[in-house]
This record gives structure tokens, C-alpha cells and sequence, in this order.
């Protein structure tokens, strides 16, 4: 005797929230492997070229964190990438050519340098907020141009080859798998703060402030803690900029920075992390490749990309990969 067992179908909610992570799981794996194996089949030019983006979009990830995820839009945030970028070359030309001390020395640089200016700022809201962020970053790159000990307008030179582990990174492969570690660990970090309680309690803040507040919530410090965190980000990417470059200028942390890391914000979708990140490789592509094939409009470019998403696409490059909900009529 045959007997009929019927199985009760699972949930949408159950399958329909696991294809989304296994697709995000497989499009990740992708990616990484693809990154990697980048010096193994481009030129020297093409992978110094991808270095600047990792350090670039480390740049930008501090800047979507404070805009996007704890709702604070930042011009300020160059100040603390150059922070990261100066202190790394100068323990690379006075101390040690170590790239994990270079690092680990621009983190606490960049974490110390946006305490101190972070405390004020986070007082702020809105457009003061972001006023008093470009008045930090105008002042940090006014000093750069004019302190002796760093080179001034000249800039820093005489950075040696970064090494790991004893052993100097003089090709640019190698120097990118380096500064595509500290990258990816960078950005991992960043996603375990924005997953945890508090990145929650930051998002609760970006959506209604007010309303976390008559919950028993204090803004004031974790808008600061975020504050820091941003700053230390972003001097970890001036850090692995200046492992790529071996020059820093007054340059790396001007206006133009800073905008274009909130440009590169706005075009990968604010909130999403990984779209940033894509948004900023699309900005350094078109900025120092596509404008000499436009006659050196490169920003006239940029300013039409950046229409065209606001107008087209609200949610950013990050948008189009997610699906949009459909509602339910009874």
C-alpha cells in the first residue's frame, strides 16, 4: 500500500529571503575573485589605475557612512583622507617603510584629528552641519599648503616602496593585492558596524532624530562615535593612496576631493555601501581616463552622469539591483 505524503509549501518569506543572500553571496565571491586576479591579466598602467580607485573608494565608503547611513551629508571628510596620506608618508620617510605601521599610525592619526574637530561638528544639523564639515576641510588643506614640515605647496616626496613583512612591495601587483587587503577589510568592518545594533541606532537617527531621542536614545554621542569612525576610514584610504602614490599634495585633500567623494556618493545610491564604492571607481574613471577623450571635460561629464542619476535613477547604481516591491491590493 502506497501512502501519499504531502509537504506543506515553505513560506514566501523563507525562499525569497535566501535566493536574494545566495545571489548577493555569488555576485560577491565573483567580484572578489575577479579583483584579484586583476594584476595577473592587465598592464602595469591599468592596475596602478585600480589601486587609486581602492583607496578612493575607501575614501568615499567614510563619507557614505556619515551621509548615507547616519544621514549627516559631509564635504569634510578629504581632511582626514589627507591626515591618513601625510601621516603615512611621513613614517614612511622618517621611521619605517612597514605598510601595517603606515596604516595602523594614519588610522590613529585620522581617528584623533576627527575627535577633535568632530565634537563641534556633530552639534550641528542639516546645512550648518555641512558648512562647518567644508570649513574643517578648507582648514586642514590650508595648512597642508603652507606647513614646512610636510612641504607645502611642494607637497611630500622621497615616500620609499611600501613592504609586508620585511619584503618591499616595488611592482604594482603587489602593491595592489596590498592595498586591496586593507580594503576589503575596511569595508568588511564597516558593514559589521552598520549591521550591528548601533549602525541601527544610527539608521533610527538618519530617519528621525527626534523620534530616537523621546525613545531614550542619545544622539549626540553616537553621531560623535560615528564621527571618529568616518574620520579613521577615511585616513586608512589616505593611507593606501599615499602606498600607491609615494607623493602627497595639498592637492589629495582639497575641495575637488571632497566633492567628488560626495558626487560619488549620490551616484552609487547613498546608504547602500558597495554602491559608493562603485561610484567612486565610475568618478576616478571618467576624471582621469574618459576626459582626455572629451577634450579635458571630464567634470562637464561628471555633471551630466550626475543629472542623469538624480533624474533617472533616485536610488543610485546600487538601485537597479533591487528589485522593487510591488504592492499588495486586497
Amino acid at each position: 500500500m502506497r501512502t501519499m505524503e504531502t509537504t506543506a509549501p515553505a513560506p514566501a518569506g523563507v525562499t525569497g529571503g535566501r535566493r536574494p543572500v545566495r545571489r548577493g553571496a555569488v555576485v560577491a565571491v565573483a567580484v572578489a575573485a575577479l579583483l584579484v586576479a586583476a594584476p595577473l591579466v592587465l598592464g602595469a598602467y591599468p592596475v596602478s589605475m585600480m589601486t587609486r580607485m581602492l583607496a578612493f573608494a575607501v575614501l568615499v565608503l567614510s563619507v557614505d557612512l556619515l551621509t548615507g547611513v547616519t544621514g549627516m551629508p559631509t564635504l569634510g571628510q578629504a581632511a582626514y583622507f589627507g591626515v591618513g596620506a601625510y601621516t603615512a608618508a611621513l613614517v614612511g620617510v622618517h621611521l619605517t617603510s612597514d605598510g601595517a605601521v603606515q596604516v595602523a599610525a594614519a588610522l590613529l592619526a585620522g581617528l584623533a584629528s576627527a575627535a577633535v574637530t568632530g565634537w563641534i561638528a556633530v552639534r550641528a544639523h542639516g546645512i550648518v552641519f555641512l558648512m562647518l564639515t567644508l570649513a574643517i576641510g578648507e582648514s586642514v588643506h590650508q595648512l597642508a599648503d603652507t606647513w614646512p614640515l610636510v612641504g607645502g605647496g611642494n607637497g611630500l616626496a622621497g615616500m620609499p616602496p611600501v613592504s609586508v613583512f620585511g619584503a618591499a612591495l616595488p611592482a604594482a601587483g603587489f602593491v595592489y593585492w596590498w592595498v586591496l587587503a586593507v580594503a576589503a577589510a575596511a569595508f568588511a568592518a564597516v558593514v559589521l558596524v552598520v549591521r550591528s545594533p548601533y549602525g541601527r541606532t544610527l539608521r533610527g537617527i538618519r530617519d528621525n532624530e527626534a523620534r530616537m531621542r523621546a525613545l531614550g536614545y542619545r544622539p549626540g554621542p553616537a553621531k560623535f562615535g560615528v564621527f571618529c569612525l568616518a574620520g579613521a576610514v577615511a585616513a586608512v584610504g589616505g593611507a593606501l593612496w599615499a602606498a600607491q602614490a609615494r607623493f602627497v599634495s595639498p592637492g589629495d585633500l582639497g575641495f575637488e576631493v571632497a566633492a567628488l567623494a560626495l558626487l560619488s556618493v549620490v551616484i552609487g545610491g547613498s546608504g547602500s555601501l558597495w554602491g559608493p564604492c562603485l561610484g567612486a571607481a565610475l568618478v576616478l574613471l571618467v576624471r582621469d581616463n574618459l576626459s582626455a577623450y572629451v577634450g579635458g571635460h571630464g567634470a562637464l561629464v561628471l555633471g551630466l552622469v550626475f543629472v542623469a542619476v538624480v533624474f533617472l535613477m533616485p536610488r543610485g547604481l546600487a538601485g537597479l539591483a533591487r528589485p522593487r516591491r510591488k504592492e499588495v491590493r486586497s
